[in-house]
């Protein structure tokens, strides 16, 4: 009973020794020194002057050199009840019952660990550019690595010493722990960020969407807009509803802007930008703002040979006709009235807005000479007014801005044959004429020159009658006759019939020499067809006749015999 009384009591304390034992390892186990290169997490004690106290946990406390936690400007910036990373130094003896640690290797250990990681997964890292070496920069990221200057942005960097100071994300493409050697590349971690950024821009992207980007370059076609990672085209001619000539007149590089997508091909990533798109169209409400018979006050942008265009607000322009400038017509290019750049007054004329045009007049701010032009003008007055055109049928006549009248041909004179008003009439010439006839609503005025002197065959007709003798000299011949003239333009005719010994002479010879004077008679007048008829043997006739009756005159005065009388009819025959 004794024995297993004593076996009992073993059995139930057995478990409770064990336990206890166990329990008291535990508590014990932090006395054990750490491996090899196990880093630690401490908690700081006391910061000395030369040294930090650390609690890392083992049966003494460690001594971190202050050099270790001194930042590059010389501060210390851990405190008491701070945490510390670190790593028992095997390789030197206790320092007054300190155990010796390096915060350094530890935070080294750490970093090689961070990098391998982040190589492994393709993790981006943290770099601070240190300074430049051959062949690119030296970079802290944890420890000291390496980036070949073609890898220092996405596009060439021209000054790589602009770099050093900077922290900027890289992504690992080379490492060897072992070797210390590490080699980074800023321009992978950009380009993969970009490349993350474009996806789920095109992923989001649709037409018709509205955006916001960044002005990223200016081209004379255009601007390209960064979206975020992938780029747009704004096309000068959708930048803005005004004229454009250039983007730089709207936009400069860097330059935040809202565009709306206009076209997307997902496929291509090509993506066209509109910024007026993404604006009211100053169309839309034109007919209000520019009613018919409006004055409004714009710019010219441009002249062409049809007329002017005059910005009215930014997207809206009207068009002054060459027509619509001046109520003279002798305006040849809008240049003369209008240039580019002036600040004009006109009228509105008409609104198209679907179409976008909008009709403006000048001339309209004076009233239209026309519409008085008959209270100013009577028919019969004298006017005077330079020559402004000449045709086939007539010269136009400008008497007064924006009032021309017409010389007909056959008014400018009574006598000469005028078969175009250039034999008498030069452009820009100042004449004097007569108002024949005014048409205001037709807008026509008749002129006359020739009305400033009297008709020479009206006086003609009126101082003479049949039977008349008249001088005249003979100026053309036919073969009817020879034409003769009796006063300047009055021309008669003598036909052959009428000219004594006509028919003895030869065909190639006229009836009467040219530019010779006769006496001749008047056998015809017609007034209406200013026609005169002479007769030549008509005045020999009446010659002969005279003489006959002045033979017997005499006869009866005085006592003659018949020899003496035939004697003087023969005398008077041998005289003719």
């Amino acid at each position: 009973m004794a024995g297993n009384s004593d076996e009992a009591r073993k059995d139930m304390t057995a478990p409770s020794e064990v336990s206890d034992y166990e329990q008291l390892i535990d508590d014990y186990s932090h006395f054990a020194p750490p491996a090899e290169g196990e880093v630690i997490e401490g908690r700081v004690l006391k910061v000395t002057p030369t040294e930090v106290i650390v609690d890392f946990g083992f049966k003494s406390e460690g001594l971190v050199p202050i050099e270790q936690v001194r930042e590059p400007d010389g501060s210390v910036n851990v405190k008491p009840g701070d945490t510390l990373d670190v790593v028992v130094d095997h390789r030197q003896q206790e320092i007054d019952g300190y155990v010796l640690l390096s915060h350094e290797r530890a935070r080294r250990i750490r970093a090689w660990d961070t990098l391998e990681k982040a190589y492994r997964e393709h993790l981006l890292v943290n770099a601070r550019v240190l300074g430049r070496i051959k062949g690119g920069l030296a970079v802290d990221v944890g420890v000291r690595a390496f980036m070949p200057g073609s890898h220092a942005d996405v596009r060439p960097v021209h000054n790589l010493d602009s770099l050093i100071g900077h922290d900027l994300p890289v992504r690992i493409v080379k490492l060897n722990r072992r070797r210390g050697n590490v080699v980074v590349s800023h321009r992978l971690a950009v380009e993969e960020e970009q490349a993350a950024r474009r996806a789920a821009i095109l992923a989001a992207l649709e037409e018709g969407a509205l955006v916001t980007g960044v002005v990223k370059s200016l081209a004379d076609y255009g601007a390209f807009v960064d979206l975020g990672g992938i780029d747009g085209l704004l096309h000068v001619s959708d930048i803005s509803y005004g004229r454009v000539t250039h983007p730089s007149e709207v936009l400069h590089v860097g330059d935040e802007i809202t565009v709306k997508v206009l076209k997307f091909d997902r496929e291509k990533g090509r993506i066209s930008l509109g910024l007026k798109q993404a604006l009211p169209d100053p169309w839309e409400h034109a007919a209000e703002r520019y009613p018919v018979n409006h004055r409004v006050i714009g710019r010219v942008v441009s002249i062409t040979d049809y007329g002017a265009f005059v910005e009215l607000e930014p997207g809206v322009e009207g068009l002054i006709h060459v027509s619509e400038m001046t109520w003279s017509r002798r305006l040849k290019h809008p240049s003369k009235v209008v240039k580019v750049g002036d600040q004009v007054e006109a009228v509105v004329l008409g609104v198209q807005p679907k179409e976008r045009r909008i009709s403006l007049g000048i001339k309209q701010l004076e009233p239209d000479p026309w519409t008085t032009v008959e209270s100013r003008y009577s028919v019969g007055s004298v006017v005077e007014g330079r020559v402004r055109k000449l045709t086939d049928f007539g010269a136009f006549v400008e008497i007064e801005e924006g009032i021309d009248g017409l010389v007909h041909v056959s008014d400018l004179s009574w006598t000469k044959r005028i078969k175009n008003p250039s034999e008498v009439l030069k452009k820009g010439q100042v004449v004097q004429a007569v108002i024949l006839n005014i048409d205001a609503a037709a807008r026509r005025l008749s002129l006359g020159i020739k009305q400033l002197q009297p008709d020479a065959w009206e006086t003609f007709f009126r101082s003479h009658v049949v039977g008349d003798i008249v001088r005249g000299k003979v100026c053309r011949a036919a073969a009817f006759g020879v034409f003769v003239e009796l006063a300047p333009g009055v021309e008669a005719l003598c036909h052959n019939s009428e000219i004594p010994g006509a028919a003895d002479r030869r065909r190639d010879q006229p009836a009467l020499p040219l530019g010779e004077e006769f006496d001749f008679k008047i056998i015809r007048l017609n007034e209406a067809e200013k026609k005169i008829g002479l007769s030549l043997q008509a005045v020999s006739e009446d010659e002969e006749r005279s003489r006959l009756e002045d033979y017997q005159r005499q006869a009866a005065a005085a006592t003659l015999t018949i020899e003496e009388v035939m004697n003087l009819k023969g005398q008077g025959e041998t005289r003719s």
